[in-house]
């Protein structure tokens, strides 16, 4: 997410696809074939566990009262542009606060005061709501994918509010003896993570169940299992963990996905920078520190959320956080603390005993999230990934088992199963519109011991170096890769690229399929050059096979300012009804309609961050264009390829958002009825003095979403749940 600074570590000499740029731009005479649809809608066919369906819900997508598959046109008027410090959403729609920052989960515990003085965040909900999945109950309290009016959210909570999350701001270790308060420690650290909580809908009104038997949380401090080939690896063995089979904690969690077995994936996006590490580039080899470097773990540096939690002397749970050599051996410090974080987590809903399992078959860097095409029986479960930073890559995952839909309710086994062994695959973008997946996998393309970038000694080598492996095999760096979304009517893959700087990619350097810089719109307050409003890209894999080596793309939609130049910027013909900038969320529901969150900082002088829908088409619905970019003396002219306008996907603004937030989080009842949405930290970049409130001080205390906020109460953030006011199918 972008409200944070942005981790830039890749120095490879990957030039984008400037390299490719003299190919024949055939276009494949517009695309190679057709797609194959996809042979289910997801979450279409699913069963009740145990045959358990006494809810009052529909029967599903495609069912007698299930929602509408492939709508042809959209059914509200655009919000326009607001500023104000209430959530906006079109005429005839509710909007209500369900679950806010330090609300309880747990029975006996005390109300949020929200002064900054509330502990206990371990059974409270974390800050920074983000990524969230919807999984639903009966009404016995068993799995069913039909039920819309129960179910378990599972909700990311990425970073924290400094301004408000304690009584006075953060108190630095040097003015503390040289030690952070471990009161406050504490409060961060359990303020981070996962919220898993039970909602319910009551009439037409939904709340979450405090003290329900479904609550938990997962934090920076709680125990987790390492899984896959980086588990028992002499790479992540420490202090804490001397056999290299368990890890403490989850951090920085942004992105999220939903396995086809009904768990949750939350992806571990900027956790490199909570770590301390003084200069012990003598005592590392020169392969540890090139690793380390990478990650953006420079010797003598610190991270942009380093917290001083390892000044707290408390024990190895708080000084696992300055990885400086000090041992004599990995076992005696935590030279490889930063090793086991930068994967994703998996979760399981519905058996909140069940200990959390850390997945690094997904390869570790800035993990967006972790996004599932649909599983289709025998074939391979496949995953994408965004790497999220500058000039990062995409990724992928095939596993090695074949699905069996005998496994769909199997929970963490299922996810043993086919999360432990397969092969994580880069994305090459070529110039001409195709593309092709390079195997980051030992002993192939060179991934081994001779490698001159690093020195791969085994499977887990690669994972936990899967940045430097991408950057050997030549993966096409990118606009900050983002969320990902499949498409469930024709499986193509979108992800969201949210923008870019010429200071990390020269004009020089652009490329087909991050074709574009640019100055801002003279007088933006929030001026900035390069890709300021970034875009999204989408791709069919060959043959329609989630699995192939190959894939054709085009972009879908770009970012911009209604009123800049059609020809460079506004290259999607975006109007004052659904102009937008930095796309970071995207999701595409069971019916096809595909949502876009914005987390932005160069319009946001005209609106607050905001979240639209499109009906999206398919690749290959547009065709060849050339851009021409200039920033200063700086002129390039690069062959893309555009989708169809935002007037022919009947783009529209949905949401707009309070002042200081990010719009993130997204989850459909399958009934197509209920929307939760995550408001993150309202009131940022307010002053600290004032706690935020002067920027905004949203949630209202009566709940209403829609009303502005009170003047007075220290903002939240929060996720909140809308409906339509005649109970009909969100967006239509």
């Amino acid at each position: 997410m972008g409200h944070h600074p942005v981790e830039d570590s890749n120095r490879s000499d990957n030039n984008s696809i400037c390299t490719v740029l003299d190919q024949r731009l055939s276009r494949r005479q517009i695309l190679r074939g057709s797609a194959t649809a996809a042979t289910m809608v997801a979450g279409a066919s699913l069963v009740a566990c145990g045959g358990d369906s006494d809810s009052d819900s529909t029967a599903g997508a495609g069912g007698s009262n299930g929602p509408t598959i492939a709508p042809e046109a959209l059914g509200f008027s655009a919000v326009p542009h607001s500023l104000e410090d209430r959530v906006v959403v079109p005429d005839g729609y509710q909007a209500s606060v369900l679950i806010a920052k330090g609300d309880p989960l747990s029975l006996g515990l005390a109300a949020f005061k929200n002064d900054g003085t509330d502990v206990d965040y371990d059974q409270r909900s974390g800050d920074e709501h983000d990524a969230m999945a919807y999984f639903g109950l009966s009404d016995s309290g068993m799995p069913s994918a039909a039920s819309s009016s129960r179910g378990v959210l599972c909700i990311n909570h990425e970073n924290l509010e400094d301004a408000t999350l304690h009584q006075n701001g953060s108190t630095a270790a040097a003015s503390n003896g040289g030690a952070r308060p471990k009161t406050e420690v504490d409060r961060e650290i359990q303020a981070h993570g996962v919220a898993c909580v039970e909602v319910i809908k009551e009439g037409n009104r939904w709340r979450y169940v405090q003290g329900s038997p479904f609550n938990r949380r997962i934090t920076a401090a709680t125990e987790l299992a390492m899984t896959g080939p980086v588990a028992g690896s002499e790479l992540v063995k420490t202090r804490l963990s001397p056999a290299g089979m368990t890890r403490f904690g989850t951090l920085n969690n942004c992105g999220h996905g939903e396995t086809p077995w009904h768990t949750y994936i939350s992806g571990e996006e900027n956790w490199f920078s909570y770590f301390r590490r003084d200069d012990d580039s003598a005592m590392r080899t020169s392969a540890d520190n090139d690793l380390l470097t990478r990650y953006g773990l420079t010797p003598g540096g610190q991270g942009f959320s380093y917290r001083e939690w390892d000044t707290v002397a408390a024990g190895d749970l708080y000084a696992r956080f300055n990885i400086t050599v000090s041992g004599a051996s990995a076992t005696e410090d935590f030279r490889n603390e930063a090793n086991q974080h930068g994967f994703a987590i998996e979760v399981d809903p519905y058996r909140p005993t069940e200990k959390a399992k850390v997945r690094t078959v997904f390869g570790r860097f800035a993990h967006e999230g972790v996004w599932f095409a649909p599983a289709e029986a025998g074939k391979p479960v496949v995953a994408y990934m965004g790497d999220d930073a500058r000039n990062e890559y995409i990724y992928k995952f095939v596993s090695a088992e074949g699905w069996d839909e005998a496994d769909e309710y199997l929970g963490l086994s299922a996810g043993d199963k086919y999360l432990n062994e397969g092969t994580l695959y880069v994305a090459v973008f070529n110039a001409d519109g195709g593309g092709e997946w390079k195997a980051l996998k030992f002993g192939q393309n060179g991934l081994d011991a001779a490698n001159p970038i690093y020195p791969f000694a085994g499977e887990a080598d690669v994972l936990v170096g899967a940045r430097l492996a991408a950057d050997h095999v030549g993966a096409t760096k990118m606009d900050r890769p983002e969320w990902s979304a499949i498409n469930p009517l024709n499986g193509e893959i979108y992800i969201a690229l949210t923008n870019n700087r010429t200071s990390n990619r020269p004009v020089d350097d652009l490329d087909a399929a991050n074709p574009r810089a640019y100055e801002d719109l003279v007088g933006d307050a929030n001026g900035r050059d390069g890709n300021a409003n970034g875009h999204i890209i989408r791709w069919r894999e060959t043959g329609g096979e989630h699995d192939a080596l190959t894939f054709d793309w085009d972009i879908f939609l770009f970012g911009a300012e209604s009123g800049a130049d059609s020809a460079s910027v506004n290259l999607s013909g975006l109007t004052a009804d659904n102009d937008f900038s930095s796309p970071d969320g995207i999701f595409i529901d069971m019916r096809g309609l595909m949502w876009i969150q914005t987390d932005d900082g160069a319009y946001t002088d005209t609106v607050n961050n905001q979240m639209l829908v499109a009906i999206p088409g398919e690749v290959g619905d547009g065709g060849m264009q050339q851009v021409t970019s200039s920033v200063g003396a700086d002129e390039k002219t690069v062959t893309t390829f555009v989708g169809k306008s935002a007037s022919d996907v009947d783009l529209r603004r949905f949401l707009v958002g309070v002042p200081g937030c990010e719009i993130t989080g997204i989850a459909l009842t399958p009934d197509a009825k209920s929307l939760f949405v995550n408001i993150q930290h309202p009131g940022e970049g307010g002053s600290a003095a004032s706690f935020n409130v002067d920027k905004s001080s949203w949630p209202n205390t009566s709940g209403d979403a829609q009303a502005l906020g009170d003047g007075s109460s220290r903002p939240r953030s929060a996720t909140i749940v809308i409906t339509r006011e005649d109970g009909g199918e969100i967006a239509l």
